[in-house]
């Protein structure tokens, strides 16, 4: 991106709907593209790291709500040539769209290289601002399942073509992630190979965001990135990484059978994490359920037992394991210090553990980066 090509603000601001699959009609100021986009409604509590949280694939198919009131202060990092430039988690923005209480549509940072608006428009991305997004948080928390529609005025159809499971979106229709298998639209198409080192680790992708991969190769991993539809049975590899993604665990086609059938009778070592951490244990034979409200936060208090350390942690996540369905051959590592559900497993012989947090938050809290050195310690 050319760093002169930075959007201005028009005078003449446009209007946008919000339309809440509970009745609901909020209507704010157009910001990004100009196209109707719908989806789950969900929201982030970090007062920065917009980029990295618009680019994480595990919000893919999901209208995101900024809880801080102004977004856009210190514009997008430069994306340059190459792979996982910093302050991106993915190529491209993720989410379907964002709703903002403000923009600020200039940038004053050293790696600043365009406005955030700019930006949502060059990948066809639409959102509000003006909007009291605290107020839109506590309806989101008070229902179970809502979802959204962004219906910007003079709006264009969403580019259908962008992500596999919207090929049968309809414009009056409210889009559900959960109801698709989201694999094929977030998963990699081809195996990809990087780092340098003595472990080769096998990173299933599922979602997976770039720091999980710059945390390996800082750790001395060569890594191998496998569509999720891979025979696990053909892959040669010292330890696995399910990663994380979005949508709901169990409707991932036959993949959950596969990680039982081709990685659970193996001796290697096994890092499950958000996603993966459900789809390790749907895998082992526990069972997951949808939470009432979801954790979304940079700062969700969680407990390490038995010695019940605490720590901060940064979530984003509807469905969560069922505490009585884990078997007994695993047990307990995490649990969430606020409505005591499960936060992660360990396997009490194999080396396999889980967790349903980001140790490799970006952004968010390092507190529990050391996972990463946990699990790369169990590589022999």
């Amino acid at each position: 991106m050319n760093k002169t090509k930075k959007h201005k603000k028009s005078e003449v601001y446009k209007r946008s709907y919000l339309e809440l699959s509970n009745g609901m009609i909020f209507e704010g100021r157009a910001i990004g593209a100009d196209v109707v986009v719908s989806g789950e409604m969900v929201f982030n509590t970090g007062m920065l790291g917009y980029s990295e949280v618009m680019t994480d694939p595990s919000y893919l198919g999901q209208i995101l709500v900024f809880s801080f009131y102004l977004v856009g202060n210190y514009g997008i990092p430069t994306i340059k040539k190459g792979f996982m430039s910093i302050g991106h988690e993915s190529s491209s923005i993720k989410t379907q769209g964002i709703i903002v209480s403000d923009i600020y549509d200039d940038c004053y940072h050293h790696d600043g290289d365009v406005s955030i608006e700019y930006w949502m428009k060059c990948q066809n991305i639409p959102g509000i601002a003006a909007i009291d997004t605290r107020y839109l948080i506590q309806i989101i928390r008070e229902n179970e399942n809502i979802c959204g529609r962004i219906i910007p005025e003079a709006a264009n159809l969403q580019d259908k073509n962008k992500f596999e499971f919207l090929k049968n979106f309809k414009n009056n229709e409210y889009v559900d992630p959960s109801k698709f298998n989201l694999m094929p639209s977030i998963s990699t198409k081809k195996k990809i190979k990087m780092g340098i080192g003595t472990k080769k680790v096998a990173v299933i992708d599922c979602g997976a965001k770039w720091n999980i991969l710059r945390m390996l190769i800082e750790r001395k991993c060569e890594i191998e990135i496998l569509p999720w539809d891979t025979d696990f049975s053909s892959v040669k590899c010292d330890a696995w990484i399910i990663s994380n993604g979005p949508g709901d665990p169990r409707n991932t086609g036959d993949l959950v059978n596969r990680i039982k059938k081709d990685i659970l009778n193996l001796d290697s070592p096994v890092l499950g994490i958000c996603l993966g951490h459900q789809l390790l244990s749907l895998a082992a034979g526990a069972m997951t359920e949808k939470l009432n409200h979801g954790h979304r936060s940079h700062n969700q208090p969680i407990f390490s037992l038995p010695d019940r350390k605490a720590y901060m942690s940064s979530q984003n996540h509807r469905y969560s394991v069922t505490k009585n369905s884990i078997k007994n051959d695993w047990e307990l590592w995490f649990e969430n210090a606020n409505d005591g559900s499960v936060e992660g497993l360990k396997h009490k012989e194999k080396p396999f553990i889980s967790v349903q947090f980001h140790p490799e938050a970006s952004s968010g809290p390092n507190d529990t980066s050391w996972i990463m050195d946990e699990f790369v310690k169990l590589i022999k």
